[in-house]
């Protein structure tokens, strides 16, 4: 069976319209020279049974180091990552200062073959995208989620929170 993950996406409103979205690098050696299509929604996988919303709250929270904003959550789908991996993703208004991300860590081999283990963080750093910067950003297959969230809030003309 593939694996589920769930995630949450913090977005907010800029000045002059539009939005920005808070995206996550992933930590540890394999990805720390990638970039375009590295990035990801902060995520976490769950197992069958456990619910998908909470899932992505405890992630948010695991990987940035802060629990996620309140308000309505925006259920943008799943998609099939290339790896098989199925993720579903909720969206939220919200804020967050970047300088403040303290991610849960894990545990690898390192270098390879060394027999040697290291500790990383899951997440080395968060910022802040607009749309069309977080599309090439994103692992391609989430970037629909992007896209998906503007339908959504264009739908119900929504207004940035006061």
């Amino acid at each position: 069976m593939a694996k589920q993950s769930a995630g949450l996406l913090l977005y907010r409103y800029v000045a002059g319209g539009g939005i920005e979205l808070l995206l996550a690098h992933p930590g540890g050696p394999l990805f720390a020279k990638a970039d375009l299509g590295a990035w990801t929604v902060p995520k976490g996988e769950y197992e069958p049974g456990e619910e998908p919303l909470a899932t992505a709250a405890r992630e948010f929270a695991e990987e940035l180091g802060r629990l996620p904003p309140g308000g309505a959550r925006l259920d943008l789908g799943e998609v099939r990552q290339a790896s098989g991996k199925r993720v579903r993703c909720f969206a939220v208004e919200g804020d967050f200062d970047t300088s403040e991300v303290l991610s849960n860590e894990f545990e690898m081999e390192w270098p390879p073959g060394s027999g040697a283990t290291a500790r990383f963080p899951e997440i080395d750093r968060a910022e802040w995208y607009s749309s069309s910067r977080a599309r090439l950003k994103l692992n391609p297959s989430q970037s629909v989620f992007v896209d998906r969230l503007e339908a959504m809030l264009s739908e119900q003309g929504a207004q940035p929170n006061s």
